[in-house]
C-alpha cells in the first residue's frame, strides 16, 4: 500500500482519512452514511473483493447484514446470524479479531462474493467495540492480510473504533428519540407521536386512495381501581393493557395511551371494518384477561370503544380523532363494554 508522507514520518493520506470520518462522525447522526463512508475509506486502503458491516442484534442475540458490498445482497439481507456461530457470529460472541489468510473449505462464505467470482480465499473479522462493549463485525473478504504489516493492522482497527463509535452514537439518538415519543406508564407511543403518524398516514392515503382507521376506546370505571387498590397498581393495570394491546396489533398497526386511562389505535391503510373488528377483539380480550395476577388482585376490566375512519368520517387529523371519540362516548354513555361505528349505533341507526 503506497502512503504519501510528510517530513517527519506521518502519513497524510491517513491523516486526512480520520479527519474526514472524525467530521463525518460529529456532523451526522445518519448511521448508513457514516459507515459507508468509513467503509470507503477501507476500500481505498485495503481493496477487499467483498465486505459487510453486521450489527447485533442484542434483544434477539443475533448478527445482521446493516450494509453490504460484493456479496450477494438480496440472500444476505434477510440473514441472520446466532452470536457464536460461523465467524463473524464467534467475534460478536468474543469480542476477538479474527484474521485468516487461508480459509476453510467447509466455512459458508459462499453468498459473501458476488457470483461465479471464485471463493473465500481470506477474511478479517474484527469487532466493533465500545467500552467493552460489541455493537457489530466488520469482515473484509480477500484482502490478503498475509501482506499487511502491524501498521496497516493498526490502521484497520482504528477504522472499526470509528465505525463502532457510530453505531453507538447513532443507538444513542435513537434512544433519546425514543423517549419523546413514548409513554413512559405503558411503554406505547404517546398522544404527541400519535398526531405526527396520523398526519403521515392520511398525507398517504390522500396520495394511494386506501382508508385510514382509529380504534379510541377508554376504560369503565378505571377511577374505581385507583380508589380501591391505589394509584400505583392503576398504573400498573394501564402497563399490562399497553402490553396486551402491543401484543394485539399486527405489523403495519400501531398503539398509543392517548392520556389517562384513554388509548388509540392506529391503522393505516385498514378499512373501517377491519377496525371494527379488531375492536372487538380487543374488547374480548380484555372481558377475558385476568390483569394485575402479582399484585395477588385479579382484576378484570371493561372498556369502551368507538371507531372512525379516513376519508368516511373526517378530512383531517382533528375531524378523525373527534369522530372516533364521540363513538366511544356514544356507548360509555350508554352500554359500556361495547364497540360504536362514527355515524351509526351499534344498531345500525345514523346519529
Amino acid at each position: 500500500m503506497k502512503t504519501i508522507r510528510f517530513p517527519d514520518g506521518q502519513p497524510a493520506l491517513e491523516i486526512q482519512t480520520f479527519h474526514e470520518v472524525a467530521r463525518a462522525l460529529t456532523s451526522s447522526v445518519d448511521l448508513t452514511g457514516i459507515l459507508n463512508g468509513i467503509m470507503q475509506q477501507m476500500t481505498r486502503f485495503f481493496s477487499p473483493q467483498a465486505w459487510s458491516l453486521l450489527i447485533v442484534d442484542e434483544k434477539h442475540r443475533q448478527l445482521y447484514y446493516g450494509i453490504i458490498s460484493g456479496g450477494r445482497t438480496e440472500k444476505l439481507r434477510h440473514k441472520r446470524i446466532p452470536l457464536g456461530q460461523g465467524i463473524p457470529g464467534w467475534v460478536a460472541l468474543h469480542g476477538e479479531p479474527m484474521i485468516l489468510a487461508s480459509v476453510p473449505e467447509d466455512q459458508e462464505l459462499a453468498d459473501e462474493l458476488p457470483e461465479n467470482s471464485g471463493r473465500v480465499e481470506s477474511i478479517i473479522c474484527l469487532p466493533l467495540r465500545v467500552r467493552n462493549k460489541t455493537y457489530g463485525v466488520l469482515q473484509l473478504i480477500n484482502c490478503h492480510p498475509e501482506n499487511m504489516d502491524n501498521h496497516e493492522i493498526f490502521f484497520l482497527h482504528a477504522l472499526c473504533d470509528y465505525a463502532a463509535i457510530a453505531v453507538q452514537n447513532a443507538r444513542a439518538f435513537e434512544q433519546i428519540q425514543q423517549l419523546t415519543i413514548t409513554d413512559d406508564c405503558t411503554g406505547l407511543f404517546n398522544a404527541r407521536h400519535l398526531y405526527e403518524r396520523l398526519e403521515h398516514s392520511l398525507e398517504r392515503s390522500r396520495r394511494s386512495g386506501k382508508p385510514v382507521s382509529l380504534i379510541f376506546f377508554d376504560l369503565d370505571h378505571f377511577k374505581l381501581v385507583n380508589d380501591t387498590y391505589g394509584h400505583l397498581n392503576g398504573s400498573r393495570l394501564l402497563a399490562e393493557i399497553g402490553d396486551m394491546v402491543r401484543d394485539s396489533l399486527g405489523l403495519i398497526e400501531t398503539g398509543y395511551r392517548y392520556g389517562g386511562d384513554e388509548f388509540v389505535v392506529l391503522m393505516p391503510h385498514q378499512s373501517k371494518q377491519r377496525a371494527l373488528d379488531l375492536a372487538n377483539r380487543l374488547m374480548e380480550k380484555l372481558r377475558t384477561t385476568t390483569f394485575l395476577p402479582k399484585s395477588d388482585i385479579n382484576l378484570r376490566i371493561l372498556a369502551s370503544f368507538g371507531v372512525s375512519s379516513f376519508p368516511e368520517d373526517g378530512l383531517d387529523i382533528h375531524a378523525v380523532i373527534r369522530a372516533a371519540d364521540a363513538a366511544m362516548y356514544h356507548i360509555k354513555n350508554t352500554t359500556r363494554n361495547g364497540v360504536a361505528a362514527a355515524g351509526q349505533f351499534p344498531n345500525g341507526v345514523t346519529y
